[in-house]
């Protein structure tokens, strides 16, 4: 895919402290529990840390018990990119900006309860938060 910003390793490493950059260009993954916006419920916006476009609104945040932020779908469907993941001996989805290409998270059927079913399970790191005003 083409992304409408194209940036060197040299530029991301640059721009992004050593763990966002592991996270968004070499799709690592934080720490369970640990990331600053699993807790955050206020009224807002998420955008992806690296471009800063648009990826989730805060009214489709849930409560998924598993150590991520979760929402049960993106802002808009093309505001993400869908890739099949095979690593780790495992079949998943990986979820990646559809503006820069950064890795976001991966998202599983098994958002139960929800409206779409679905379980965007996302890096904090990845994500800024910006609430209404």
């Amino acid at each position: 895919m083409t992304y409408a910003v194209k940036k060197s390793d040299d530029e991301w490493r640059q721009e992004l402290d050593p763990q966002q950059y592991a996270v968004l260009r070499e799709a690592a993954t934080e720490r369970a529990w640990t990331g600053e916006l699993l807790d955050e419920s206020r009224a807002g916006l998420y955008t992806c840390a690296a471009c800063g476009a648009e990826l989730f609104k805060s009214g489709t945040k849930f409560d998924s018990h598993c150590g991520w932020p979760s929402f049960y779908e993106s802002i808009r469907p093309e505001a993400v990119e869908l890739i099949e993941d095979r690593s780790h001996g495992m079949l998943r989805t990986e979820v990646r900006c559809a503006n820069c290409g950064s890795h976001l998270g991966h998202v599983f059927p098994d958002g139960f309860g929800t409206p779409t079913g679905d379980r965007y399970c996302m890096n904090s790191i990845a994500l800024e938060f910006t609430p209404e005003s």
